[in-house]
Parts: structure tokens; C-alpha cells; sequence
């Protein structure tokens, strides 16, 4: 028997929804939904199911988005992103790995929800504008305008520096090794100066509810957390290195932004609700 379309492109129609939303669990969501319209449809009738079924999908998202859009508002302390456990092969192909990083689905999280969807359809997965107009209900025209302006957005938040896997690992290294002794100094030696600290505990974990700015601020909040029974395992969280923080049954993510050698940003996602998928890796693809 030939392979049902939404089983071969379920790996890409998840990646696209993932990117659209930043939360594995409203992906899954939408892909059940387009699921039961596809089952729905007369397979028939269909000439290219991939587009189609990318074009079902970014329409449940978009839906999705601007719900969620609505909710986020009143999201206690700072929205980060869901952290997803991937495999190190993810980073082999360096477009895929840098769209689905914890700093760009954060920076996407700053476009509206249409610029959003076409700024991902075309930018990371290379969707003609014709087909992202048909998905989006926008004029071919109107939707190069759209890009434009998201592309522009992205650009001028998104960091501008990209660094090999192996200095990314060798700095996330330096930095737990300075966090486990718990010395500002040390803290201080492994951080750009301007580093930023965004964590994300949703009001259910500990965490500071707004960004914290410059190495010496950082550094005397992280010098200041208890770790006795702190476990950090070095994993890959969005096609990068990572951490995952085991405490007394917590678990926590740190994700880094590096730059000439120094973290110039740390993620930390501590919502317990966001943190479901650091077991087993997830499939992505483009």
C-alpha cells in the first residue's frame, strides 16, 4: 500500500505548525484538526497533497495564533517558546536549525499573526507566494508585502552572529561550569556584558518576570540559586546545545545566545507545562 500523504509530510506539517505557534502541544493540536479534514477530502481531487496539506495546516495555525495571541496577553512573567528535545542531525541543516531556535521563535513571537505565518512559510520553508496567498487568503501581491515587512522585522531583532555547533558547545560548557560554582567572577568571565536573562515560569515556577539586563545583574541572580541538588544534563534542544536542570523533581531548560566566544542571551523555560517534550526526541523537517 502507498504511504498516506499525512503520514510521509507529518514530520514537515508539524515543524511548519511548531514555527507558527512556538508550542509543540497546540501543533499536535492543529494536526489532528487538519487530519480530520484531510480524511475528509477527496484524496482524488488533489494534485500536489504536500502543498495542500501545508496549506490546511497554516490555516488551522493561523486560527490558532490569533487565539492564542489574545491569551498571551495575560500570560504571567514572560512568554518563551516550548523547548523541544531533537536529535544533534537537526543541526546539519543550519536553516532549519537557527528557524526553530529558541532566540528566533522568540523574535517570530514579536510578528503579527499573518506576518508570522508568511514570514515562515517563505522564508524557512521556500513556499512560492502564489501558494502562501491561497493559504493565508491574500492577494499574491499583498503577500510579497507582507514578507517584506516581516523580513524586515526578523532582521532587525534577530541575532546577528552565527557560530559553529562546537563553540556553541564549548561555551555552553564554560557557562555551566561557571554556574555550577556559583561565583559572579566566573559568571562574569563566560557573559558578554550586555547579556540579557529571559525566563519563563508562567506563574507556576520560580522566575523572574521580566528580562534581566548586563553581566553583573545576571551573574548575581545566577550566583544566588541554590543547586545543591541541582543534576545539569547537556542535551539538544532546537537544534542546538542546550541544558536540561534536574532539581528535586523540577526540571528546567537553558538555552544560549553566543557571540565571540560569550553568552550574549539566556532562555530558561521553567513552566513544568512546557516542559513535556525533553525525553524523547522530536522528528523535524523542512
Amino acid at each position: 500500500m502507498t504511504e498516506d500523504p499525512f503520514v510521509a509530510h507529518r514530520r514537515l506539517l508539524f515543524t511548519v505548525a511548531y514555527e507558527m505557534l512556538g508550542s509543540a502541544a497546540d501543533a499536535e493540536d492543529v494536526l489532528q484538526e487538519s487530519w480530520l479534514r484531510w480524511a475528509g477530502t477527496d484524496h482524488a481531487r488533489v494534485r500536489d497533497p504536500r502543498s495542500y496539506l501545508v496549506r490546511t495546516v497554516t490555516r488551522q495555525a493561523l486560527n490558532r495564533l490569533r487565539t492564542l495571541s489574545r491569551s498571551r496577553e495575560e500570560y504571567v512573567g514572560e512568554w518563551l517558546p516550548e523547548p523541544l528535545l531533537t536529535t544533534p542531525d537537526v543541526a546539519e541543516d543550519v536553516e532549519l536549525a537557527e528557524s526553530v531556535s529558541l532566540a528566533m521563535l522568540t523574535v517570530l513571537e514579536t510578528l503579527a499573526p499573518l506576518e508570522r505565518a508568511v514570514f515562515v512559510l517563505r522564508e524557512v520553508f521556500d513556499v512560492p507566494y502564489a501558494e502562501i496567498a491561497e493559504a493565508v487568503g491574500k492577494s499574491p501581491a499583498a503577500v510579497r508585502q507582507i514578507a517584506h515587512r516581516a523580513r524586515a522585522h526578523v532582521a532587525a531583532r534577530q541575532p546577528r552572529v552565527r557560530v559553529s555547533r562546537s563553540e556553541q558547545q564549548a561555551v555552553l560548557e564554560r557557562f555551566l561550569a561557571a554556574l555550577h560554582t556559583g561565583k559572579v567572577q566566573d559568571l562574569l568571565e563566560v557573559m558578554a556584558p550586555d547579556v540579557v536573562f529571559v525566563a519563563d515560569g508562567g506563574g507556576l515556577a520560580a522566575a523572574a518576570r521580566a528580562p534581566v539586563h548586563g553581566a553583573e545583574r545576571v551573574a548575581t541572580l545566577l550566583a544566588g540559586v541554590d543547586r545543591s541538588a541541582s543534576r545539569t544534563t547537556t542535551v539538544w534542544l532546537n537544534g542546538a546545545p542546550a541544558a536540561r536542570i534536574d532539581t528535586d523533581g523540577r526540571l528546567a531548560a537553558l538555552s544560549l545566545v553566543v557571540a565571540d566566544g560569550r553568552v550574549t542571551r539566556v532562555y530558561a523555560v521553567a513552566n513544568p507545562d512546557k516542559l513535556t517534550r525533553l525525553d524523547e526526541p522530536v522528528a523535524l523537517a523542512r
